[in-house]
């Protein structure tokens, strides 16, 4: 019996404790909560009860009315029928509705000789003031809200100048249009401009300031030099207005970065001799920059490391080339690695096909004449033709027996 007697104590106890704490929950919640228009219930609620306390006063009270601040909700009293205009050595006894004196004085100036349609009046004050207090907190809210977005960045002066729209009670999309207007807006984020005048899609403020923090965070990856991305007024990055403006994602970026360093400067010494050679411009703090120029884009930069790589295999192999030659070939497809092979085949031939020229004055046997057949060029057809002359000029004088070396074999080319 006892311990059955404790159990109901125990679960009394606990309904008790958990009726109590939902009651400090929906109390909590009944002053915190914002509900409606930025407001707790409890703001709203005690906002009504002063609205009914004052059209008590104005409708009972003789000698009293009274209207509601809508700044604070408080009930503001005041002398019911203030007199003005009386005329002089009018007497107490004189009545002052024949003498047609405007008895009521309204909060806004204006003078009423009936008493109903003073109040009548005044209420319509009262309500559009409350209106007025409720427009303007409601447009701090959407300000306070839009300044705190743009604070995190370091941004806020940016919506500061907007202050001056708080009393319209704009919303935060409206707050946010007159923001886009300014003129510091558009130069922190300018390269939105650029991008709709190129038919593409001006960038929100959340994803113009990301990709600048995935452009930075790729150069500091990469080790470029700070001032490729150092940060101005407002947190202005103008050196990364080209990528954004030109639609470069963090990827591309990254692509570029990558093409010349592990094309170039993890390359061999050969390839970063050739892109000083061709571009004397870089600096090997230089190099890397070359990836960052959209103007000239992706295409552009694997041309010239390209030309470089197709510089340095010539120079693997003991010969020269210059840049035009190298973008030519570049252009006609030639790969790193055929550059290698070729240029191998390029210094077996040429030497002794210019020896084999000069012996039997015939056209001279260049280096150029053995490039355009081996890596099929303009006038391959006619170096091949003259390679096998010379071939054959050479077994002749021997008495039918081949010429040695590399000038003999059928074809000087391996591509």
């Amino acid at each position: 019996m006892a311990a059955t007697d404790a159990a109901n104590e125990a679960r009394l106890r606990a309904a008790a404790r958990a009726a109590a704490a939902k009651k400090q929950a929906d109390e909590t919640a009944y002053y915190t909560k914002i509900v409606s228009g930025g407001k707790t219930q409890a703001q709203i609620d005690a906002l009504e009860n002063a609205r009914t306390t004052a059209a008590t006063i104005r409708k009972e009270s003789k000698t009293k009315t009274s209207r509601v601040d809508p700044e604070t909700g408080k009930v503001i009293t005041s002398p019911k029928g203030t007199l003005g205009g009386i005329p002089s050595g009018i007497t107490d006894g004189t009545d002052l509705k024949d003498l047609g004196v405007k008895k009521f004085t309204a909060t806004d100036g204006t003078k009423f000789e009936d008493e109903d349609t003073y109040l009548a009046y005044q209420k319509m004050l009262d309500e559009k003031e409350t209106a007025m207090g409720i427009k303007k907190r409601e447009g701090q809210s959407a300000y306070d809200l839009l300044y705190l977005q743009f604070a995190q960045y370091g941004m806020g002066s940016l919506v500061e100048p907007l202050k001056q729209f708080i009393q319209q009670g704009l919303s935060r999309s409206e707050f946010t249009l007159r923001l886009r207007e300014t003129e510091a807006y558009k130069k922190r984020f300018a390269a939105n401009a650029q991008r709709i005048a190129k038919g593409l899609s001006a960038l929100d403020e959340a994803d113009y300031i990301g990709l600048e923090d995935q452009y930075q965070n790729i150069m500091r990856q990469y080790g470029l030099p700070a001032s490729y991305y150092t940060r101005g007024e407002m947190g202005r990055q103008e050196g990364f207005e080209k990528f954004l403006a030109n639609d470069v994602s963090a990827a591309e970026l990254e692509d570029r970065v990558m093409t010349a360093q592990s094309r170039v400067l993890n390359a061999n010494p050969e390839v970063l001799a050739s892109l000083k050679e061709f571009y004397p411009d870089i600096t090997n703090g230089d190099i890397l920059a070359y990836t960052l120029d959209p103007e000239k884009g992706l295409s552009e930069i694997k041309r010239k490391v390209t030309a470089a790589e197709i510089g340095g295999a010539a120079m693997q192999a003991g010969l020269r080339t210059g840049m035009a030659r190298a973008e030519e070939l570049g252009a006609a497809g030639i790969t790193k690695a055929q550059a290698q092979q070729g240029f191998q085949t390029v210094a077996e031939v040429a030497p002794r096909g210019g020896q084999l020229a000069e012996i039997y004055k015939q056209s001279p046997y260049t280096q150029t004449t053995a490039e355009a057949e081996v890596f099929g060029l303009a006038g391959s057809t006619e170096a091949a033709k003259q390679r096998k002359k010379l071939t054959s000029l050479e077994t002749a004088a021997f008495g039918g027996s081949a010429g040695a070396g590399a000038i003999a074999r059928d074809r000087a080319g391996v591509l």
